[in-house]
């Protein structure tokens, strides 16, 4: 079988599919056909009947626009995927959307679309095979031993993202991570030269990659030969620079912007058809071109040879391999409900009045001997999200081989967010990073594509609100809590003592198709006592923490450091006759997963609701109505000691105290 007609089969498939959508990009796909050739049909180790193998090669498509061509991949060598699929692509409901998404067609390792996040995951995939492998490879059982790959284009290369994980790949020497880049110089508006003039190699050997130029990237053999130059290299990363002709085998549109992001039309897939020597029906391959592409049989027998493997490492080792089993599922140690229920009674007996970023602090250092699975991390902040614990082990170059739980990102938010994917995609690890709140903008597309994903990285935002005092307005958010809400799938939590604080750990841990971002202080908080009934209703996300004798003329919601207000408020309000409800809702999500009997004993019809949040006053409508109040901030903060500032802008117990009496009067 020639390799021209395995490519073939790739424009085949894809210019078909794109013309049937009428809506697509055709261009890379068939540009990139002969990359695809060389690496999935002499490098790519995987199993079309098991795409969660444990051991299998990572394949990224970070120009996820190209998605025709991991869908062309899928169905030729076996997978899921019926060629009825690929005939509706981009179609509602079908299994081949316009980018392709992870847990939605089998084979795809991630979410591609957002240029740059799939090399992102890659160096998290990669790096979380190095872990993995040190933790758990002993002497003459290597179980952990793959690859990952990733397709980009010149998209990824210009997002800045790439400059941030790529300069990370490069100090950990991830040599099991090969990038090939899709060099074609078109972009949508047409020839990149005008905005892109990077010497792209240098700047990938300046990072410290494995850099292979001028291949060609319509050449199998060229390609395959610059792999396994990569593979056989074991230390460094590598980019595979491929120069490739956009939109190849098409007469009047190849190597223009016209074929990058619109179908070819149907003239010109004719003519493109007529130009290749394909005289097949639209959507038809041989039998022996499918037959050439079929990997099910290979697949099967690597894989075989993997468990005969792994029954060998377990016979010598049974514990790590019932351990290695555990965590590639996902699941929890068995004693963990237990020691953590246990580690929350001692939370709640220590009464400590401490910042939630501290609570934080210690609720890590609770779990982490019940998550041999965490890798904290921070972005340069570690000193103040206090994300690292007694025990940890920092992830260093130097000693990078003997693997570690803790990771320096330096001043790299998107970075480290899009990597968390990667380890979460990956399996086997569980990752927590953190920042200040305000530094959640720069990860936001990061954090926006694990909750699409329904992945369940834990995200550790401290520094909440004006409470940063004399940081100033560029450094006291206002709006991110809020913003971070409306993303759905998102588990947001703002605990105001250290009680809340271990739960919201403790529910972050738990989530298997949620990420969870903890939004804490910098300041000091007041222990709020409970009992047992509101310890355990903390889990569902709002919970009366302090009520009133008979029936409240109002109720007031609070979150984090304005819960004391409410407390205050209340109290005084108290003494002038007025009985309120003070509730605590760390976590709308949770909250608004109850069935509506439960919120309705939290928040009573007819009552007057007043809430109380240090930022965005908008989201907070939802709850107290059009009739209701909120003491907010919908404007940006200002430079002075943190006292200070919060009594300037409003939020203080006086202000909660009026609105309700306004409520109250009607």
């Amino acid at each position: 079988m020639s390799l021209t007609s395995l490519a073939h089969a790739i424009r085949i498939l894809t210019m078909d599919g794109v013309q049937a959508a009428n809506s697509g990009h055709p261009g890379a796909p068939m540009g990139m056909a002969e990359m695809a050739v060389a690496l999935w049909q002499r490098h790519l180790k995987h199993n079309p009947a098991d795409p969660k193998w444990a051991d299998r090669d990572r394949f990224v498509l970070s120009n996820g626009h190209a998605s025709m061509l991991i869908y062309s991949l899928l169905h030729l060598t076996g997978y899921d995927l019926p060629l009825d699929e690929l005939k509706k692509f981009r179609q509602l409901h079908s299994k081949t959307p316009g980018h392709p998404e992870y847990g939605h067609t089998p084979g795809v390792e991630t979410t591609t679309g957002p240029l740059g996040q799939g090399l992102g995951n890659a160096v998290g995939m990669a790096l979380a095979e190095k872990l993995l492998a040190a933790e758990f490879n002993r002497p003459g059982h290597a179980i952990v031993d793959h690859y990952t790959y990733t397709f980009l284009g010149d998209g990824c290369m210009m997002e800045g993202l790439s400059h941030e994980v790529s300069s990370l790949a490069g100090v950990w020497k991830l040599s099991k991570l090969i990038a090939l880049y899709d060099d074609n110089g078109i972009s949508i508006d047409g020839h990149v030269t005008d905005w892109f003039g990077d010497d792209t190699p240098k700047r990938f050997e300046a990072y410290g990659w494995n850099v292979i130029r001028n291949i060609d990237g319509h050449d199998v053999d060229a390609v395959d030969r610059a792999i396994a130059a990569a593979k056989a290299q074991g230390e460094k990363p590598t980019l595979i620079c491929c120069k490739t002709v956009i939109g190849k085998g098409s007469p009047n549109k190849a190597g223009t912007h016209d074929v990058h992001g619109a179908p070819l039309g149907k003239d010109e897939v004719a003519a493109t058809r007529a130009a290749l020597g394909i005289t097949a029906a639209p959507f038809e391959i041989s039998a022996e071109v499918r037959a050439a592409w079929d990997a099910r049989t290979e697949g099967a027998r690597r894989q075989a040879a993997w468990s005969e493997r792994f029954a060998a490492y377990r016979a010598a080792h049974p514990d790590l391999a019932a351990e290695f089993e555990r965590r590639m599922k996902g699941e929890l140690r068995a004693d963990y409900a237990a020691k953590s229920a246990q580690a929350l009674d001692e939370v709640v007996g220590k009464a400590e009045v401490i910042a939630t970023r501290k609570s934080s602090q210690n609720a890590i250092q609770a779990l982490a001997p019940l998550l041999p699975e965490f890798v904290g991390g921070s972005a340069d902040l570690a000193p103040s999200n206090l994300t690292r614990w007694k025990g940890s082990r920092d992830v260093l170059p130097a000693s990078i081989a003997e693997g570690g739980n803790y990771i320096h990102y330096g001043v790299r938010e998107f970075g480290m967010a899009a990597i968390m994917n990667g380890f979460c995609l990956h399996g086997g690890l569980r990752p927590f990073g953190g920042t200040f709140l305000m530094f959640s903008e720069y990860a936001r597309n990061a954090i926006r594509m694990a909750a699409l994903m329904r992945i369940n990285p834990v995200y550790v935002f401290t520094h909440d609100s004006i409470g940063v005092g004399e940081d100033g307005p560029t450094h006291q958010p206002i709006e991110q809590t809020a913003t971070l809400r409306m993303v759905p799938n998102l588990d947001v939590w703002r605990p105001c003592d250290s009680v809340e604080a271990f739960v919201a750990w403790q529910v972050a841990v738990e989530h298997e198709a949620s990420p969870t971002a903890l939004i804490l202080t910098r300041q000091n908080l007041p222990h709020q006592p409970r009992d047992g009934g509101q310890i355990a209703a903390i889990r569902k996300g709002g919970y009366v923490l302090k009520d009133c004798a008979g029936t409240p003329k109002a109720v007031i919601i609070a979150t984090g450091s304005e819960v004391a207000l409410a407390i205050a408020a209340q109290e005084t309000l108290a003494a002038k006759g007025i009985a309120v409800r003070v509730v605590s809702m760390p976590s709308c999500f949770a909250f608004e997963k109850q069935d509506a009997a439960y919120r309705e004993t939290v928040l009573p019809r007819g009552v007057p609701r007043v809430a109380v949040e240090a930022g965005s006053t908008a989201g907070w409508y939802r709850y107290v109505g059009l009739d209701g109040m909120v003491v907010g901030i919908d404007r940006f903060g200002e430079c002075g000691p943190a006292a200070q500032v919060f009594d300037y802008l409003g939020i203080t117990a006086a202000k909660v105290v009026a609105a309700v009496e306004n409520i109250v009067a009607g």
